[in-house]
């Protein structure tokens, strides 16, 4: 597993295996946030897996699916609320780790961490393309 930091106790990747639920917990995650969609793709883990394989090690465990192009405010949010309450470090995984990466920023452009200028260095930065978080934020009524 290729885990990102995109913040101080926040981490990304793409597709968790069952395996992986173990060594986050060996590494102090307390957090387990799924941002795919169950069966968008063949074979993946289903968030009921990941849910039983995160609980198994101790971890807490939330499915908060989203794809780009069907993106809310509300997904957003539920996004930003769960690692802002989270009582300890925590890793978020889609396909990828794009869409993770940009709830995160979105989330944090929201609630008044992160101005959109912050977002597109933090993305040069941490070399996260934010192009489709950009796109949504251009589609929002101001």
């Amino acid at each position: 597993m290729d885990r990102k930091t995109l913040a101080d106790g926040l981490t990304a990747s793409a597709q968790l295996e069952i395996a992986d639920f173990a060594e986050l917990a060996r590494q102090g995650v307390t957090l387990v946030i799924n941002n795919r969609p169950d069966s968008e793709k063949l074979g993946q883990l289903s968030a009921a897996q990941g849910k039983q394989a995160a609980e198994k090690v101790g971890l807490a465990y939330r499915h908060i699916p989203v794809t780009i192009s069907t993106l809310r405010t509300e997904d957003i949010d539920q996004f930003g609320r769960a690692v802002a309450a989270a009582i300890g470090p925590v890793h978020a995984h889609c396909a990828l780790g794009h869409r993770s990466a940009t709830l995160w920023v979105l989330s944090q452009i929201r609630c008044g961490a992160m101005t959109r200028p912050d977002a597109v260095r933090w993305g040069q930065q941490h070399q996260v393309d934010l192009a489709d978080g950009s796109a949504w934020l251009d589609r929002q009524p101001t």
